[in-house]
């Protein structure tokens, strides 16, 4: 007996009952589930039946786009159908082209619908509070506080040096907070001359200056109800910043040429690389609109104030580069390391991941030496150079540059954050904890994988030796 022909993708059918006007065939052994339902409202003359189909179908997970067919004379009741969420109605009689081409835009709007779902999650997990890398005490002390203003809506100031991740963190603040279904809108104030900076933020009418030929919205606008991050805050000019600190008061914003104000819902997120105190200072800034903006400071430490975390980020910017003639995954000297972790980095996390960009694009082969770096880091090669505590950072003179260092040993819990693990939490704790107990077993093996030896082991987690002492003892608490 020849086995039955496979079902269409859909099918029409006088035959099934309402509900599976349209119907698709079953995937994977389970029951179908209709993406398109098509319903007359009147199945006989007293009752409007296609409403509870469309009740039903909005009732599916994810729900079915409803498309009603009405006759003349039932127009309102049409018009009530889409009130409760059908997609659209055609009165009949209709034509063949007109049902085909709203089919056609009801199956676009379910797969624009679907994407956009998508491209939330993957937002959501790329600015979970892991992704951010690190797991010294100052980067917990960063995590903590995310964690616990993320999902208010205060006003935040980020602070931290050029090349800090001071974006990454607002981002951050967003996705994990109710308004993460809501734009996130970034600005960087210090990119754009004040007359079109006022334009950007804040919209213009038409006719309100030359060459604004149409009504535009403002940022503030097009980030309603989610998040908009001024970035280099302390470049704006006076007469921009008391408009922005009437949008902070008022929650309402003024067009240019426009004299009715807008109310708008947005959490103001704003991020400076140098001190506002010194601006106020200097007369430059107004030190009313800094009280507004300095609703909870969220500072982020130097990359040199962190040192213990270089070899985390270095794994990370190297994760997934394949040299070319290789074919192979690049590795790192121990040399190499111990050059980038008594580096004092100015630029920061940036710089260091241009630094590993280029010593990954001209390393020979799959190992980067300690002459793949840029030359002025190189050059920062003598050993013993203080770190920013006043420590000794980790050196190992009589190691060659040929021993490597290991890379993709067991992650710390910041590192391992970036993979991107989906494994369900069975009982999920305090970040606080978690970190704890993760360095403490992270420790733990790089020990024993050194049998013992301190020095080794520091030189591997890329802290100093007093440091290491430090954390195995429990003197290093939170």
């Amino acid at each position: 007996m020849s086995p039955a022909p496979p079902l269409p993708r859909f099918h029409f059918s006088k035959h099934l009952p309402p509900i599976g006007v349209l119907n698709y065939a079953p995937r994977n052994g389970q029951s179908p589930s209709p993406e398109l339902v098509i319903t007359d409202l009147y199945f006989d003359k007293t009752r409007a039946h296609g409403l509870e189909i469309l009740e039903k179908a909005r009732e599916l997970n994810p729900p079915a786009v409803v498309i009603v067919i009405t006759g003349f004379g039932s127009i309102e009741t049409a018009v009530g159908a889409m009130k409760k969420g059908a997609f659209d109605y055609l009165e009949k009689p209709f034509k063949v082209d007109a049902l085909k081409l709203c089919v056609q835009r009801a199956l676009s709007y379910t797969a624009a619908i679907s994407e956009s779902a998508y491209l939330r999650t993957q937002l959501r997990k790329t600015y979970q509070f892991g992704q951010i890398i690190g797991g010294a005490p100052k980067m917990r002390e960063v995590f903590r506080m995310i964690e616990r203003v993320a999902d208010t809506d205060s006003t935040i100031l980020v602070l931290g040096e050029s090349g800090t991740g001071k974006e990454l963190v607002a981002r951050a603040l967003h996705f994990n907070s109710r308004r993460q279904l809501a734009p996130f809108v970034p600005i960087n104030c210090s990119a754009l001359p004040e007359n079109l900076l006022e334009s950007e933020l804040f919209g213009h009418r038409r006719g309100s200056f030359t060459g604004a030929i149409n009504d535009k919205k403002g940022l503030f606008q097009e980030a309603e109800n989610g998040t908009i991050f001024l970035d280099e805050i302390g470049s704006m000019s006076p007469m921009l910043q008391s408009r922005l600190l009437r949008v902070l008061q008022e929650r309402e914003v003024r067009r240019v040429g426009d004299n009715t104000p807008i109310y708008v819902n947005v959490r103001v997120v704003a991020a400076t690389n140098e001190p506002l105190e010194k601006r106020i200072k200097e007369g430059t800034f107004r030190e009313d609109l800094y009280y507004r903006l300095n609703v909870i400071p969220i500072p982020l430490p130097g990359l040199r104030e962190r040192r213990e975390d270089i070899p985390l980020l270095v794994g990370h910017f190297l994760k997934g580069k394949v040299n070319r003639n290789t074919n192979r995954p690049f590795q790192l000297t121990r040399h190499a390391m111990e050059i980038l972790c008594n580096y004092d980095w100015p630029g920061n996390v940036r710089e260091l991941e241009n630094a590993i960009e280029r010593a990954a694009a001209l390393c020979e082969g799959e190992v980067i030496q300690a002459g793949d770096l840029p030359p002025n880091i190189a050059a920062t090669a003598p050993a013993g150079t203080a770190g920013a505590d006043g420590e000794a950072a980790a050196t190992l003179p009589s190691v060659p540059d040929t021993a490597l260092y290991p890379l993709h040993a067991s992650p710390s819990p910041a590192a391992g954050a970036a993979g991107g693990d989906t494994t369900p939490l069975t009982h999920p704790v305090s970040l606080k904890n978690f970190l704890r107990d993760q360095e403490h077993s992270y420790l733990t093996k790089v020990m024993q994988q050194c049998e013992g030896d301190k020095e080794k082991a520091a030189l591997v987690l890329g802290v100093s030796l007093a440091t290491l002492y430090r954390k195995l003892s429990g003197e290093d608490k939170d």
